[in-house]
């Protein structure tokens, strides 16, 4: 197709999410929102009568009936792999809301449909709205560490708590915080971006400790305090604590390397470089105690720059128009950062170390048992307004 025309585009599932990007991208040129999909038909009559558009009740009558060539999926999470493996299948490009899947096995089922619709749609597109590595110290973190200014790296430990939830959050929907409906709890809602993030950085470890709280702070049947700890093969050794029950909550990184580190908190990288390596000093040194000669310095970040979902979807945009191009986050990464997720949890369910690649058989039916035994009794509060100001997301 021409670059100059415009990509027919649908979205599926018109909540909090879907009602969102519907806002910019009937804004875009390089876009027609040709369609709108919701099981619930209020919602699709709804768009559909404000953005001037179809509305469609089923995502197969969508793909059949509208012409789109690109989706874009907002759905509850275990609708994302049958949405996203129909779409390869009619070759429709898809840009889908993370997480890629609720367990590992989805994950793959999904990136195999996609590579299999490649063989007869060599150009097809897959990305996920992963928009945090478009966050200019985001960026800047990971030119620092592929530039191996820190050398070689010993320690990167995460502390995000800036996902504080009363109640009244978990009780505002009927699938929200339940293995059934949402498959887990902050590691599957607030963390996915952040588990890409350590993926994307660091990349994956090769073994894993997890402990996991099931509703620890909050009536829910799924986890709300996580802390890992990860082991990679060039030795480094990684920590990552959340929480939804810490107010005021932190988001404070720290990478260390053998000529120094990095800290990033409150929208500021500061960087404590030494003179020389450490690792040279340990082995060296004709001192018992002492510090590695060192000084620290802002580094400067340019945050006039856009950012966000616009920017994702601009860019998967882009790519389909011009038959190629890469994305800010391709669709077969999305197993990665799941993969820290499900090993996390297993290792909590088990109390084991669990090695990479994991069972991800074992996790499924982990999954499935907890679906099958849940009590559960949740209470749903319709009249809820949503305040996330100070949260993260």
């Amino acid at each position: 197709m021409s670059s100059m025309s415009k990509v027919k585009l649908g979205v599926i599932g018109l909540g909090g999410m879907g009602s969102s990007h519907l806002k910019y991208l009937t804004q875009m040129e390089t876009v027609e929102v040709v369609a709108v999909c919701d099981v619930v038909n209020e919602k699709a009559d709804k768009a559909a009568a404000l953005y001037h558009t179809k509305a469609y009740y089923s995502h197969k009558e969508l793909f059949d009936k509208s012409g789109i060539e690109a989706v874009l999926i907002a759905v509850p999470h275990y609708d994302h792999t049958p949405i996203s493996i129909d779409a390869f299948r009619k070759g429709i490009h898809v840009l889908c809301e993370k997480p890629i899947a609720v367990h590992v096995n989805d994950a793959q089922k999904t990136i195999d449909a996609y590579e299999s619709a490649k063989e007869h749609h060599p150009n097809l597109m897959f990305g996920l709205m992963f928009q945090e590595r478009t966050y200019p110290h985001h960026k800047k973190i990971k030119d620092i560490l592929d530039g191996g200014e820190l050398g070689k790296l010993i320690r990167a430990t995460w502390i995000n708590t800036k996902w504080f939830r009363s109640q009244l959050y978990y009780d505002s929907g009927e699938w929200r915080a339940t293995w059934a409906g949402e498959g887990g709890g902050i590691l599957t809602n607030q963390c996915p971006h952040n588990l890409d993030l350590y993926q994307w950085l660091f990349g994956l470890p090769s073994r894993i400790n997890g402990f996991a709280h099931i509703g620890k702070y909050h009536d829910i049947e799924v986890e709300d305090e996580v802390t890992a700890y990860f082991e990679h093969e060039n030795g480094m050794v990684g920590h990552f604590i959340v929480t939804t029950a810490e107010t005021p909550g932190s988001n404070r990184m720290e990478i260390v390397g053998e000529y120094g580190k990095l800290v990033y908190e409150d929208n500021q990288i500061v960087f404590y470089r030494t003179r020389e390596s450490m690792l040279r000093f340990i082995k060296e040194s004709q001192s018992r105690m002492g510090n590695v000669e060192n000084w620290y310095t802002e580094i400067p970040v340019n945050v006039n720059v856009p950012t966000g979902h616009q920017v994702v979807t601009e860019k998967f945009i882009e790519a389909i128009q011009n038959g190629g191009g890469t994305l800010i986050a391709h669709g077969t990464e999305g197993i990665n950062g799941l993969t820290l997720a499900n090993a996390i949890m297993l290792s909590s369910f088990n109390d084991q170390t669990i090695k990479l690649p994991m069972d991800a058989d074992e996790y499924e039916k982990k999954l499935g048992e907890l679906i099958q035994s849940s009590k559960y009794k949740k209470t749903v509060r319709q009249d809820v307004v949503m305040d996330i100001s100070y949260s993260q997301g």
